[in-house]
């Protein structure tokens, strides 16, 4: 994938575990201290790497599914972070339009129903508005804190849904 690329803890979170590499004279130790971060603050140091992207901006759709039907409830962006944590939510994004809105929700459906995933989530993206492209992040597969905006902007009860799915029941039958 080249430099400049990202090291990331995959058990990671909180904005922890996470270190640009910038070419290969660097990357054995980058790594290093990257997984031994990953095994003390997380207990695994298994860490992947990815493509790095700037100037992008960070884009979550969120999900409830109940293991054969996947709906994206709303978008959201969460680009304005300090060290890598969330600092203000925006729903809907500034920066979307109606198009790019609903194939990152298509493709976030497609992907929480290719693995039969039951219960609510959240598909990260990062996107490029100079080059009009989106790069997948991660799957967060619980309720984030930012979730009320969604439920405020969307009327949705996300909560009641995960209990609804949680108890065997299935999106078509609501």
């Amino acid at each position: 994938i080249g430099y400049p690329l990202m090291l990331k803890a995959a058990a990671g979170g909180g904005g922890r575990g996470i270190r640009v590499v910038t070419s290969d004279a660097e990357l054995t130790a980058v790594f290093e201290r990257t997984r031994d971060e990953a095994v003390r603050a997380f207990g695994s140091g298994v860490v992947f790497l990815e493509r790095l992207v700037t100037g992008a901006r960070h884009i979550e759709v969120q999900l409830i599914c109940d293991g054969s039907t996947a709906w994206a409830v709303g978008v959201r962006d969460c680009s304005v972070q300090r060290r890598n944590q969330k600092v203000i939510e925006e729903s809907a994004s500034p920066v979307l339009d109606a198009e790019q809105v609903a194939e990152l929700k298509a493709s976030a459906e497609r992907l929480a129903v290719a693995v039969g995933y039951a219960g609510a989530g959240t598909v990260e993206f990062l996107y490029h508005p100079g080059e009009r492209f989106f790069a997948f992040l991660e799957v967060n597969t619980r309720l984030q804190v930012e979730h009320p905006i969604t439920e405020v902007v969307t009327d949705t009860d996300l909560v009641k849904l995960q209990i609804h799915v949680a108890n065997g029941g299935r999106l078509d039958d609501l």
